[in-house]
């Protein structure tokens, strides 16, 4: 196996998040470039990248480093393989990544498919917790999304979403409201951020009076609470997710290896 060569290109070699380790294999440095050009936009969301044979000549390297790159950053959904047409970057248009953070299923049957009723989008500054989280200045501004999931009208989720005001520039209510399509796609698709990880604390709350009417349950019902941080490339903040769960006909389900 060749070596990526030190004369290469500096232009195809853009330079990795901090210097990789002396024991990293080979293939998780070609992984680590492949997710910088993910980073800068060089290839976008649902666009194919180039052949295995052609990284493989840009980098130096034999196409077996390659296709292990690529395989992980596909299992990890960054990229996504269709038989006799390539590999493209993963989209939250693509049906199985829709709702890949969404954990909820019903007790009864698989669809966890649920409706959505937009309450508020507004912008504010940013309470001192939530720029925290976000990695923002005393100060700015955030926008504050708050909406209930429902399951044949009746209310099961009442999520609260806080994301960075700059990075959100025009997002209304109009928007979100005639947006048909996963909350994801829309950033991705009109904001250029695309979310590939996400962290979550789970807790059991009783529910406040407020909470309790939108989510149509009596005052102090149990609820789960789902807190998640989700983050774009570069381990970026990018939204902040409070959601009160209603479970008495659906369960939280994750799926551990």
């Amino acid at each position: 196996m060749a070596p990526m060569s030190p004369s290469a290109d500096a232009a195809d070699r853009p330079a990795m998040p901090g210097p990789a380790p002396a024991f990293s294999p080979l293939y998780q440095q070609i992984k680590a470039l492949l997710l910088a050009r993910l980073q800068a936009g060089e290839w976008r969301p649902g666009e194919v990248i180039p052949s295995e044979i052609e990284l493989a000549a840009r980098f130096k390297v034999s196409q077996g480093t390659v296709r292990k790159a690529i395989d992980e950053l596909a299992q990890e959904n960054h990229l996504v393989r269709r038989q006799g047409k390539g590999t493209f970057v993963a989209t939250h248009a693509e049906e199985r990544t829709q709702y890949r953070f969404l954990r909820l299923m019903p007790d009864e049957g698989v669809d966890g498919r649920l409706q959505r009723r937009l309450l508020e989008c507004r912008r504010m500054r940013a309470p001192a917790e939530v720029a925290r989280a976000l990695d923002l200045k005393s100060g700015e501004a955030a926008v504050q999304i708050r909406r209930l999931l429902l399951s044949a009208d009746q209310p099961v989720v009442l999520d609260e979403i806080w994301l960075p005001g700059a990075l959100f520039r025009g997002l209304t209510a109009e928007r979100l409201s005639s947006w048909r399509g996963p909350m994801y796609g829309l950033f991705e698709a009109e904001f250029g951020l695309r979310m590939v990880r996400a962290e979550e604390r789970i807790r059991a709350v009783a529910a406040q009076d407020d909470d309790a009417a939108v989510l149509a349950v009596p005052p102090r019902s149990p609820l789960l609470l789902v807190e998640r941080l989700s983050y774009t490339y570069g381990d970026k903040p990018v939204e902040l997710r409070r959601g009160l769960y209603r479970t008495e006909q659906f369960h939280y389900r994750n799926e551990l290896n």
